[in-house]
């Protein structure tokens, strides 16, 4: 197993690689969707949420793409992987628009492009309302600054304006009014489509597609319904299209925020079906619809058993630890994930010499 970081599209720069390789990563994940452009990290209670999409769309042409990979590579580390498509490439993939199938060739073409480049997975959340209704307060050890969701205590679950899916805006000038209400069965039937779609170009392209299970997991957010809110829907997902290049984005936090299931028999039946692409390595207390989100070392779930697990099953990807509180002093962010890394560090280093 290895070590990674994921670094936001503003954060892809020369230190913040060294920083990832001073702190024991061998791996980045890349984040090339322009997040927080023109809003905070917690959008919950604004209706543009995270700004506009389709900022420096043209990171995504394949010369950008291999110049990034350069600039990772002459600091020591490996691309892993690319994680979420901006919403201008595939809103009516989601929506099940006019644009379906014209956005459809677009993500074959990133997907070719990254075989081309040497990028062996996308991460993708197949997700209307995408990541939502988190708030900011001191919920971790020590009165670190970390992320809850409070179900019905937390922000106000209004309806998804028209123009804006995976809370960022693809058109600004889309009519008044909000999203149509759909079934989950439609929504497992945009998904299908998209897999059958885009799936034989992955396998010819040597790349994996990794799914993020639904965040904050719940059966419907901001009334729209969600994918993968249960672990049992995961098999639902790899039954649907058998292919090594079918893999899970495989997010501990996530996953023992859900309310089935045992999370070490979860992780135990995922990866001994070798379908795990990369893991996000995060720990919580609670599930929804109350969770805070916690140091990697004082959540309810053990996290050494769930690398003796990984270990003990063959799994030998990338772990990276997602988010993660941040520590009081002049570096918040790096403070923690340092912590975080370090830890991980550890453990692997424990297992691999038992």
């Amino acid at each position: 197993m290895n070590i990674g970081l994921g670094l936001y599209r503003h954060m892809l720069t020369p230190d913040n690689f060294r920083f990832a390789r001073q702190a024991g990563a061998t791996h980045i994940v890349a984040h090339l969707v322009d997040y927080f452009s023109s809003g905070p990290r917690i959008p919950s209670a604004q209706d543009d949420g995270w700004g506009l999409a389709g900022g420096g769309i043209d990171i995504w042409e394949p010369d950008n793409l291999r110049a990034l990979k350069k600039s990772i590579e002459e600091e020591g580390l490996e691309l892993a992987a690319v994680e979420n498509l901006d919403p201008t490439q595939w809103h009516d993939i989601l929506l099940d628009g006019p644009r379906r199938d014209e956005q459809i060739e677009t993500v074959k073409g990133i997907i070719r492009t990254f075989g081309e480049v040497g990028i062996p997975m996308l991460g993708y959340n197949f997700s209307i309302a995408g990541v939502w209704g988190h708030v900011e307060d001191a919920y971790a050890r020590g009165g670190a600054l970390s992320v809850g969701f409070l179900g019905p205590d937390g922000p106000k679950e209004n309806p998804i304006r028209k123009g804006m899916v995976w809370n960022m805006i693809y058109d600004p000038d889309a009519p008044a009014g909000t999203l149509e209400p759909i079934t989950h069965d439609q929504l497992w039937s945009r998904f299908e489509h998209f897999l059958n779609a885009v799936l034989p170009v992955a396998e010819e392209s040597g790349v994996k597609l990794a799914l993020h299970p639904d965040d904050p997991p719940m059966p419907t957010l901001r009334g729209t319904p969600r994918l993968v809110y249960q672990p049992r829907f995961y098999q639902r997902v790899l039954d649907m299209k058998p292919s090594r290049s079918n893999t899970l984005e495989f997010c501990i936090g996530s996953l023992s925020e859900m309310t089935e299931g045992d999370i070490y028999e979860v992780v135990d039946e995922y990866s001994r079906q070798q379908a795990i692409g990369y893991v996000h390595f995060r720990n919580v207390r609670g599930k929804v619809p109350f969770y805070r989100e916690v140091f990697v070392d004082e959540g309810d779930v053990d996290m050494i058993r769930v690398v003796r697990i990984l270990h003990d099953n063959g799994y030998d990807g990338v772990l990276i630890p997602d988010h993660t509180p941040q520590m009081t002093c002049d570096a918040p962010w790096h403070a923690g994930m340092a912590y975080a890394m370090g830890y991980m560090r550890a453990i692997l280093n424990m297992i691999e010499a038992a």
